[in-house]
């Protein structure tokens, strides 16, 4: 069976960066447990703290193989900075360097794929504020035109304006798109956000009328925010993950 190719060994990394590989490590192979992930498509990055660089995915490693070694640093300008036998998607980086250098709190932002992510990109009205996920989310979410595959530079500067200061994001007819100050808070808001977009595609599927919620209770549960209220995602949810990653895949990060 062939293997991977492996990176070079690396200097053991500076403090806080092994703990920032390690959290995006786990990420990607989350999204791989969970069936987010689309072959070697898609991405997840980590801003670098007092760097003007993010680590993101090796283009061309399924996000099942991934460790934390392997995750490729790469600069605003597109300068790989890594020793790596592997490339960077140039799309990933278009997307994911639009919003490091215009949010200062986009520590993590995740980019997926998904068949219901997509399908409700599709959708002229998105998501739809009709269960109670979706309405955690729904004051919290931009939406983004789409201009073909990510390749050119300039759509960074759009991007930029159409995120504002929102923390998910439909690229419509590509998937969504989650950012946190924290690899955990990103994974939670995506994990809401995919969670509702799989609800509407069933809903909608069942072609029964819909039961709608006042406004006024649908503020209420918006109030709560994305990631379903202070400390879950960190304290709480990030962690329970990361013990399902062990039982899965011991020894992951080796």
């Amino acid at each position: 069976m062939a293997t991977a190719p492996q990176a070079d060994p690396i200097a053991a990394p500076p403090p806080g960066e092994a703990d920032l590989r390690r959290d995006l490590a786990a990420a990607y192979r989350l999204v791989a447990l969970m069936g987010w992930d689309d072959a070697i498509a898609t991405h997840i990055s980590v801003k670098l703290p007092g760097e003007n660089a993010f680590l993101i995915n090796p283009f061309g490693m399924l996000f099942e193989e991934i460790r934390p070694a392997d995750l490729v640093k790469v600069d605003m300008d597109g300068t790989v900075l890594s020793t790596t036998p592997w490339p960077v998607n140039k799309a990933g980086f278009v997307i994911h360097s639009a919003i490091h250098m215009a949010r200062d709190d986009a520590r993590c932002v995740m980019h997926l794929h998904t068949a219901d992510g997509i399908a409700v990109s599709m959708l002229e009205e998105g998501l739809l504020p009709l269960n109670q996920t979706a309405m955690l989310l729904t004051a919290d979410m931009a939406f983004h035109d789409y201009e073909g595959v990510a390749l050119d530079l300039d759509e960074r500067a759009r991007l930029q304006v159409d995120l504002g200061d929102k923390t998910l994001m439909v690229l419509r007819n590509h998937g969504t798109l989650a950012l946190g100050p924290s690899v955990a808070e990103a994974f939670a808001s995506m994990y809401f956000l995919e969670t509702a977009c799989t609800i509407q595609v069933r809903a909608l599927g069942m072609n029964r009328p819909l039961s709608g919620v006042p406004q006024e209770v649908r503020d209420k549960v918006a109030a709560i925010g994305p990631r379903g209220g202070p400390g879950i995602a960190q304290n709480l949810l990030w962690p329970a993950m990361l013990r399902k990653l062990e039982r899965q895949e011991p020894g992951w990060a080796a």
